[in-house]
């Protein structure tokens, strides 16, 4: 996908059980907007790991709708279309993380969306619209 990044990484997650897993995969196949986003979201992950110069991990990206619902939420997340990722980035704190990408933002270098932060990872989407939390 990038330099850096391979695309087992934002359809694979410890989250998964092997089943939901490999349903997971099956919806990536079939979706060509989603595989679309993913290798664009793909592109502003490989910017920010550059720029940090340490390896940025995936804790969970695309979540299809079933996988959503299944977990009592709207099915509506920037998650579903593969436009999303939690993430860390070794030895980094979530604040920082976050703050890097606003300035990146900021300076052009990766596309405007959605910033989350939370206690141990950071969400970002590439939604197009600003949206901090």
């Amino acid at each position: 996908m990038t330099k850096n990044f391979k695309i087992s990484e934002f359809l694979e997650s410890k989250f998964y059980d092997s089943e939901t897993q490999q349903k997971v995969i099956k919806e990536y196949n079939q979706n060509k907007e989603v595989q679309y986003n993913i290798q664009k979201l793909a592109n502003q992950l490989q910017v920010l790991r550059d720029y940090l110069g340490v390896p940025v991990n995936i804790n969970i990206a695309f979540r299809p709708v079933f996988y959503e619902l299944s977990k009592g939420r709207s099915g509506k997340s920037q998650h579903t279309l593969g436009k999303a990722a939690d993430i860390t980035a070794a030895g980094l704190k979530p604040k920082y993380i976050a703050k890097v990408i606003e300035q990146l933002i900021n300076e052009g270098e990766i596309l405007q969306g959605g910033i989350g932060i939370y206690s141990t990872f950071v969400h970002y989407d590439i939604r197009k619209r600003k949206a901090r939390w």
